[in-house]
Protein backbone atom coordinates (compact mmCIF):
# COMPACT_ATOMS: atom_id res chain seq x y z
CA UNK A 1 0.00 0.00 0.00
CA UNK A 2 1.47 3.62 -1.16
CA UNK A 3 2.35 6.07 1.74
CA UNK A 4 0.24 8.54 1.71
CA UNK A 5 3.11 11.66 2.09
CA UNK A 6 2.84 15.18 4.12
CA UNK A 7 2.52 18.05 2.31
CA UNK A 8 3.83 22.01 2.66
CA UNK A 9 2.33 25.13 0.76
CA UNK A 10 4.59 27.32 -0.55
CA UNK A 11 4.51 30.91 0.26
CA UNK A 12 4.77 32.20 -3.04
CA UNK A 13 3.44 31.21 -6.51
CA UNK A 14 0.35 28.91 -7.32
CA UNK A 15 1.68 25.67 -7.12
CA UNK A 16 -0.05 22.71 -5.62
CA UNK A 17 1.16 22.33 -2.08
CA UNK A 18 4.90 20.15 -2.61
CA UNK A 19 5.08 16.50 -1.30
CA UNK A 20 7.59 16.34 1.78
CA UNK A 21 9.92 14.44 0.12
CA UNK A 22 10.82 14.02 -3.39
CA UNK A 23 12.37 11.76 -6.02
CA UNK A 24 15.35 13.18 -7.76
CA UNK A 25 16.26 11.90 -11.68
CA UNK A 26 19.72 12.74 -11.63
CA UNK A 27 21.70 10.29 -13.26
CA UNK A 28 25.35 9.90 -15.04
CA UNK A 29 25.12 8.96 -17.79
CA UNK A 30 21.96 8.62 -17.64
CA UNK A 31 19.51 5.25 -19.45
CA UNK A 32 16.15 6.65 -20.37
CA UNK A 33 14.31 3.15 -19.72
CA UNK A 34 16.17 2.81 -16.77
CA UNK A 35 14.96 6.15 -15.32
CA UNK A 36 11.52 6.00 -16.66
CA UNK A 37 11.20 2.17 -14.79
CA UNK A 38 12.32 4.00 -11.42
CA UNK A 39 9.78 6.67 -11.73
CA UNK A 40 7.28 4.40 -11.93
CA UNK A 41 8.38 2.04 -8.72
CA UNK A 42 8.18 5.47 -7.34
CA UNK A 43 4.78 6.32 -8.14
CA UNK A 44 3.91 2.81 -7.05
CA UNK A 45 5.71 3.81 -3.68
CA UNK A 46 3.37 6.55 -3.32
CA UNK A 47 6.51 9.58 -4.21
CA UNK A 48 4.28 12.60 -6.09
CA UNK A 49 7.61 14.77 -5.80
CA UNK A 50 10.01 14.61 -8.56
CA UNK A 51 13.02 16.63 -9.05
CA UNK A 52 14.95 16.74 -12.58
CA UNK A 53 17.02 19.37 -14.73
CA UNK A 54 17.54 20.40 -18.16
CA UNK A 55 21.69 19.45 -17.72
CA UNK A 56 20.45 15.80 -16.44
CA UNK A 57 19.01 14.87 -19.28
CA UNK A 58 16.14 13.01 -17.53
CA UNK A 59 13.47 15.34 -18.64
CA UNK A 60 12.11 12.93 -21.27
CA UNK A 61 11.86 10.33 -19.25
CA UNK A 62 10.20 11.31 -16.41
CA UNK A 63 7.20 12.97 -18.49
CA UNK A 64 6.54 9.71 -20.12
CA UNK A 65 6.37 7.88 -16.54
CA UNK A 66 4.18 10.24 -15.11
CA UNK A 67 2.08 10.13 -19.19
CA UNK A 68 2.06 6.58 -18.26
CA UNK A 69 1.10 6.18 -14.56
CA UNK A 70 -1.99 8.50 -15.54
CA UNK A 71 -2.84 5.86 -18.30
CA UNK A 72 -2.29 3.03 -15.86
CA UNK A 73 -4.22 4.64 -13.08
CA UNK A 74 -1.44 5.44 -10.76
CA UNK A 75 -2.10 8.80 -11.15
CA UNK A 76 -5.59 10.35 -11.48
CA UNK A 77 -4.09 12.62 -13.92
CA UNK A 78 -1.19 15.03 -14.11
CA UNK A 79 -2.17 17.56 -11.69
CA UNK A 80 -1.14 15.08 -8.98
CA UNK A 81 2.58 14.95 -9.90
CA UNK A 82 4.87 17.51 -8.28
CA UNK A 83 7.52 18.61 -11.08
CA UNK A 84 10.63 20.39 -10.68
CA UNK A 85 13.11 21.14 -13.19
CA UNK A 86 16.13 23.85 -13.58
CA UNK A 87 17.52 26.31 -15.67
CA UNK A 88 20.93 25.36 -17.11
CA UNK A 89 24.10 28.01 -16.66
CA UNK A 90 24.38 28.16 -20.44
CA UNK A 91 20.74 29.33 -20.62
CA UNK A 92 20.84 32.23 -17.67
CA UNK A 93 20.63 34.93 -19.96
CA UNK A 94 17.31 36.78 -20.20
CA UNK A 95 16.42 35.79 -23.43
CA UNK A 96 17.15 32.66 -23.31
CA UNK A 97 15.47 31.68 -20.12
CA UNK A 98 11.96 31.34 -21.42
CA UNK A 99 12.78 29.10 -24.69
CA UNK A 100 14.73 26.57 -22.28
CA UNK A 101 11.56 26.21 -20.07
CA UNK A 102 9.78 25.49 -23.46
CA UNK A 103 12.39 23.08 -24.44
CA UNK A 104 11.93 21.43 -20.86
CA UNK A 105 7.88 21.00 -21.29
CA UNK A 106 8.50 19.72 -24.90
CA UNK A 107 10.78 17.18 -23.11
CA UNK A 108 8.31 16.51 -20.31
CA UNK A 109 5.04 16.72 -22.55
CA UNK A 110 3.90 19.08 -20.02
CA UNK A 111 2.18 22.16 -20.23
CA UNK A 112 3.77 23.71 -17.58
CA UNK A 113 6.20 22.57 -14.28
CA UNK A 114 4.89 23.10 -10.96
CA UNK A 115 8.71 24.96 -9.86
CA UNK A 116 11.13 26.04 -11.95
CA UNK A 117 14.82 26.78 -10.59
CA UNK A 118 18.08 28.34 -11.47
CA UNK A 119 20.31 25.83 -11.27
CA UNK A 120 23.55 28.00 -10.12
CA UNK A 121 24.13 31.39 -9.63
CA UNK A 122 26.37 31.09 -12.57
CA UNK A 123 26.16 32.29 -16.00
CA UNK A 124 27.59 30.73 -18.40
CA UNK A 125 28.46 32.09 -22.28
CA UNK A 126 25.72 30.64 -24.80
CA UNK A 127 26.32 26.99 -26.08
CA UNK A 128 26.28 23.67 -25.52
CA UNK A 129 25.05 22.26 -21.92
CA UNK A 130 28.31 21.31 -20.95
CA UNK A 131 29.73 20.03 -17.17
CA UNK A 132 32.16 20.65 -16.00
CA UNK A 133 32.13 24.22 -16.91
CA UNK A 134 35.20 26.41 -18.28
CA UNK A 135 36.30 28.79 -16.16
CA UNK A 136 36.87 31.25 -19.22
CA UNK A 137 33.28 30.89 -20.11
CA UNK A 138 31.42 32.28 -17.11
CA UNK A 139 30.19 35.47 -17.51
CA UNK A 140 28.75 38.27 -14.99
CA UNK A 141 25.35 37.05 -13.38
CA UNK A 142 22.55 38.97 -14.73
CA UNK A 143 19.99 38.89 -11.66
CA UNK A 144 17.92 41.34 -12.98
CA UNK A 145 17.35 40.36 -16.25
CA UNK A 146 17.29 36.56 -15.32
CA UNK A 147 14.91 37.10 -12.64
CA UNK A 148 12.63 39.39 -14.75
CA UNK A 149 12.60 36.17 -17.26
CA UNK A 150 11.87 33.88 -14.69
CA UNK A 151 8.75 35.88 -13.50
CA UNK A 152 7.42 35.81 -16.79
CA UNK A 153 7.30 32.29 -17.15
CA UNK A 154 5.39 32.54 -14.12
CA UNK A 155 2.65 35.19 -15.60
CA UNK A 156 2.14 32.89 -18.98
CA UNK A 157 1.60 29.62 -16.62
CA UNK A 158 4.93 27.61 -17.66
CA UNK A 159 6.03 27.39 -14.11
CA UNK A 160 3.48 27.86 -11.04
CA UNK A 161 6.46 28.72 -9.17
CA UNK A 162 9.99 29.75 -9.42
CA UNK A 163 12.78 29.65 -7.81
CA UNK A 164 16.80 29.27 -6.90
CA UNK A 165 18.76 26.26 -6.21
CA UNK A 166 22.64 26.38 -4.66
CA UNK A 167 21.97 30.31 -3.42
CA UNK A 168 23.34 32.01 -0.40
CA UNK A 169 21.72 34.70 1.35
CA UNK A 170 23.95 36.98 -0.39
CA UNK A 171 23.23 35.46 -4.20
CA UNK A 172 19.18 36.12 -2.89
CA UNK A 173 19.64 38.79 -1.28
CA UNK A 174 20.26 40.54 -4.99
CA UNK A 175 17.17 39.06 -6.27
CA UNK A 176 15.26 40.12 -3.70
CA UNK A 177 16.50 43.89 -4.60
CA UNK A 178 14.79 43.37 -8.41
CA UNK A 179 11.94 40.78 -7.73
CA UNK A 180 7.79 41.14 -7.98
CA UNK A 181 7.60 37.74 -7.94
CA UNK A 182 9.88 36.21 -4.73
CA UNK A 183 11.37 33.18 -5.32
CA UNK A 184 9.42 29.78 -3.57
CA UNK A 185 12.21 27.58 -3.35
CA UNK A 186 16.02 27.51 -2.48
CA UNK A 187 17.63 23.98 -3.33
CA UNK A 188 20.64 23.42 -1.46
CA UNK A 189 23.07 20.38 -0.37
CA UNK A 190 21.73 19.54 3.11
CA UNK A 191 21.92 17.16 5.26
CA UNK A 192 23.10 15.77 9.22
CA UNK A 193 26.74 16.75 8.09
CA UNK A 194 26.61 19.86 5.54
CA UNK A 195 23.28 21.60 7.91
CA UNK A 196 23.05 25.40 6.25
CA UNK A 197 21.80 26.84 9.28
CA UNK A 198 22.56 30.14 7.76
CA UNK A 199 20.78 29.59 4.99
CA UNK A 200 17.80 28.11 6.39
CA UNK A 201 17.55 30.53 9.39
CA UNK A 202 17.78 33.45 6.40
CA UNK A 203 14.74 31.59 3.78
CA UNK A 204 12.84 31.01 7.04
CA UNK A 205 12.38 34.50 7.07
CA UNK A 206 11.78 35.32 4.01
CA UNK A 207 9.19 33.14 3.42
CA UNK A 208 11.14 30.78 0.84
CA UNK A 209 10.82 26.97 1.00
CA UNK A 210 14.05 25.17 1.11
CA UNK A 211 14.63 21.25 -0.33
CA UNK A 212 17.68 19.85 0.21
CA UNK A 213 19.89 17.78 -2.23
CA UNK A 214 22.55 15.03 -1.56
CA UNK A 215 20.32 14.25 1.96
CA UNK A 216 21.85 11.01 2.03
CA UNK A 217 25.78 12.79 1.72
CA UNK A 218 25.65 12.60 -2.39
CA UNK A 219 26.25 10.31 -5.22
CA UNK A 220 29.69 8.38 -5.18
CA UNK A 221 30.64 9.86 -8.27
CA UNK A 222 34.43 10.55 -7.80
CA UNK A 223 34.81 7.36 -5.23
CA UNK A 224 35.25 10.23 -2.43
CA UNK A 225 33.25 9.11 1.08
CA UNK A 226 30.06 9.58 1.65
CA UNK A 227 30.05 11.40 5.08
CA UNK A 228 26.11 10.67 5.93
CA UNK A 229 25.90 6.93 5.11
CA UNK A 230 29.46 6.52 6.94
CA UNK A 231 28.81 8.67 10.32
CA UNK A 232 29.09 6.86 13.50
CA UNK A 233 26.78 9.33 15.19
CA UNK A 234 24.08 8.47 11.98
CA UNK A 235 25.07 4.60 12.84
CA UNK A 236 24.22 4.47 16.42
CA UNK A 237 20.81 6.07 15.99
CA UNK A 238 19.63 3.91 13.48
CA UNK A 239 20.38 0.83 15.43
CA UNK A 240 18.76 2.51 18.38
CA UNK A 241 15.61 3.20 16.66
CA UNK A 242 15.83 0.28 14.56
CA UNK A 243 15.94 2.43 11.33
CA UNK A 244 18.38 3.03 8.40
CA UNK A 245 20.93 5.51 7.96
CA UNK A 246 19.13 6.96 5.32
CA UNK A 247 15.83 7.24 7.20
CA UNK A 248 17.25 9.27 10.30
CA UNK A 249 19.05 11.68 8.14
CA UNK A 250 15.28 12.08 5.86
CA UNK A 251 13.44 12.33 9.21
CA UNK A 252 16.08 14.78 10.32
CA UNK A 253 15.56 17.06 7.37
CA UNK A 254 12.13 16.69 7.55
CA UNK A 255 11.73 17.96 11.41
CA UNK A 256 14.09 20.91 10.02
CA UNK A 257 10.84 21.72 8.39
CA UNK A 258 13.60 21.44 4.66
CA UNK A 259 11.86 18.51 1.73
CA UNK A 260 14.45 16.51 1.31
CA UNK A 261 15.19 15.22 -2.75
CA UNK A 262 16.57 11.78 -2.15
CA UNK A 263 17.49 9.80 -5.47
CA UNK A 264 17.43 5.87 -5.37
CA UNK A 265 16.05 3.70 -8.31
CA UNK A 266 16.13 0.36 -6.24
CA UNK A 267 12.37 -0.21 -4.96
CA UNK A 268 13.19 -1.36 -1.50
CA UNK A 269 14.95 1.97 -1.19
CA UNK A 270 12.37 4.00 -2.57
CA UNK A 271 9.76 2.51 -0.48
CA UNK A 272 12.14 2.79 2.77
CA UNK A 273 13.02 6.78 2.07
CA UNK A 274 9.31 7.13 2.23
CA UNK A 275 8.79 5.33 5.86
CA UNK A 276 9.64 8.55 7.73
CA UNK A 277 6.35 9.97 8.70
CA UNK A 278 5.29 7.36 11.54
CA UNK A 279 8.09 8.04 14.30
CA UNK A 280 10.01 10.41 15.31
CA UNK A 281 13.53 11.47 16.90
CA UNK A 282 14.34 12.13 20.12
CA UNK A 283 16.08 15.57 21.47
CA UNK A 284 18.79 13.37 22.46
CA UNK A 285 18.99 12.16 18.64
CA UNK A 286 18.68 15.95 17.40
CA UNK A 287 21.17 17.29 19.83
CA UNK A 288 23.80 14.62 18.75
CA UNK A 289 23.08 15.41 15.05
CA UNK A 290 23.53 18.91 16.06
CA UNK A 291 27.03 18.57 16.83
CA UNK A 292 28.20 16.14 13.79
CA UNK A 293 31.52 17.57 12.33
CA UNK A 294 30.16 19.91 9.03
CA UNK A 295 32.03 19.22 6.06
CA UNK A 296 30.38 20.07 2.14
CA UNK A 297 30.75 18.09 -0.78
CA UNK A 298 29.49 20.49 -4.06
CA UNK A 299 31.29 24.17 -4.13
CA UNK A 300 31.82 26.45 -7.40
CA UNK A 301 35.40 25.50 -7.73
CA UNK A 302 34.31 21.55 -7.51
CA UNK A 303 32.01 22.83 -11.26
CA UNK A 304 35.02 23.93 -13.31
CA UNK A 305 37.05 21.82 -15.18
CA UNK A 306 40.88 22.18 -13.52
CA UNK A 307 42.37 24.35 -16.66
CA UNK A 308 41.73 27.62 -17.39
CA UNK A 309 41.46 30.52 -15.33
CA UNK A 310 38.23 33.02 -14.59
CA UNK A 311 38.64 36.21 -16.84
CA UNK A 312 35.09 38.03 -16.27
CA UNK A 313 34.43 37.41 -12.67
CA UNK A 314 35.63 36.42 -9.31
CA UNK A 315 35.20 33.17 -7.51
CA UNK A 316 34.21 34.71 -4.20
CA UNK A 317 30.99 36.31 -6.82
CA UNK A 318 29.84 32.47 -7.55
CA UNK A 319 30.89 30.65 -4.54
CA UNK A 320 27.78 28.64 -2.84
CA UNK A 321 29.38 27.58 0.55
CA UNK A 322 27.99 29.62 3.76
CA UNK A 323 28.91 28.45 6.93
Amino acid sequence: MAVVVPEAVLRHGDARPMPAVGMGVAEYPSTPERTRDAVLAALEAGFRHFDTASLYRTEAPLGEAIAEATRRGLLASREEAFVTTKLWCTQCHPDLVLPSLRESLRNLQMEYVDLYLIHLPISVKPGPMVFPVKKEDVVPFDFGGVWRAMEECHRLGLAKAIGVSNFTTKHIDKLLAVATILPAVNQVEMNPTWQQRTVREYCDAKGIRVTAYSPLGGQNWGGSANYVMESSVLTEIARARGKSIAQVSLRWIYEQGVTPIAKSYRKERLKENLEIFDWELTDEDRLKISQIPQRKRVTAASLFSPDGEFTSVDLPDIEIVEE
